[in-house]
């Protein structure tokens, strides 16, 4: 049975391969970027079973006006996913006010509204998938990578209660977690003006270490988009999906870390209740 499907952030990366791999097995897709001509090849070649829309997810009332067309002009989402995003790299010290807010009016307060412009629609026809791409920085951390973080560790919760909210309407909710992947996302990063103070730090390690080519990009971006597309598919809904070798090792690695913290401190932290 075909499905149909809005996705976010499709100019490239996993929105660009999605797009490629659905319509390719025969679905439909409403795509949503910022450049339209990045999809013009897969417009001409798929016609009326590709819907592209230019869409900038900073825009409230863009996001509204996209989401509430798509589902009456395709009648049917069955899934949502929302992929738009990017990276802002440098110390939380070195980024301007201007690109704080544009992180996190991007990454996160963006995605919150796609999501929440859709809930309604599936409600109403009876229930539906989202898949948020989050990343492996929703559940571990790289210094220069701050306010990217925050949105990811944001968008993280926010999927935790609504998906709670919303499953007793037949919409189940997914947070896929990839790892560095061979995308372009490296390429779209912003990178503010350097400190030289920062050069002898974890910080200036990590900027050394993607700019020698030994900070290890091994997954496969092919590969975790079909772990995605397997995903919506499958009955009970996942709720996190974590993608590539790295990524099992971070988290794995920061969630028995914060595990053994926990219990180091629960003397501490059960004495604080009210005494009976």
């Amino acid at each position: 049975m075909t499905k149909t499907w809005f996705i976010t952030g499709t100019s490239s990366g996993f929105g660009r391969i999605m797009t490629e791999k659905l319509l390719a097995r025969g679905d439909r897709v409403a795509a949503t970027l910022r450049k339209r001509e990045a999809l013009a090849d897969l417009e001409s070649q798929y016609g009326d079973r590709l819907r592209v829309t230019m869409l900038d997810v900073t825009d409230d009332r863009a996001v509204h006006a996209v989401v509430d067309a798509a589902f009456e002009q395709m009648e049917r989402i069955d899934v949502v996913v929302s992929n738009a995003g990017y990276g802002l790299f440098g110390t939380s010290e070195e980024v301007s006010d201007t690109q704080i807010r544009h992180q996190i009016d991007t990454n996160l307060i963006g995605s919150i509204q796609v999501i929440r412009v859709a809930l309604p629609h599936l409600r109403q026809q009876g229930g539906g998938r989202i898949l948020q791409v989050a990343s492996e920085g929703g559940q571990i951390a790289y210094p220069n990578f701050s306010l990217y973080h925050a949105t990811k560790w944001g968008i993280e919760g926010f999927i935790e209660a609504v998906a709670q909210e919303v499953a007793p309407f037949g919409i189940d909710i997914t947070i896929v977690e990839p790892g560095p992947a061979g995308t372009d996302f490296g390429k779209g990063l912003v990178r503010p003006p350097q400190m030289e103070v920062y050069d002898e730090t974890p910080a200036g390690q990590v900027r050394r270490a993607i700019a020698n080519g030994s900070f290890k990009i091994l997954g496969d971006p092919v590969k975790m988009t079909d772990a995605m597309i397997a995903a919506a598919e499958k009955q009970p809904a996942p709720k996190r999906l974590a993608l590539g070798s790295t990524t099992y090792q971070s988290i794995r690695k920061a969630l028995g870390e914060r595990l053994a913290e926990l219990e180091a401190q629960k003397e501490i932290t059960l004495s604080t209740d009210i005494d009976a």
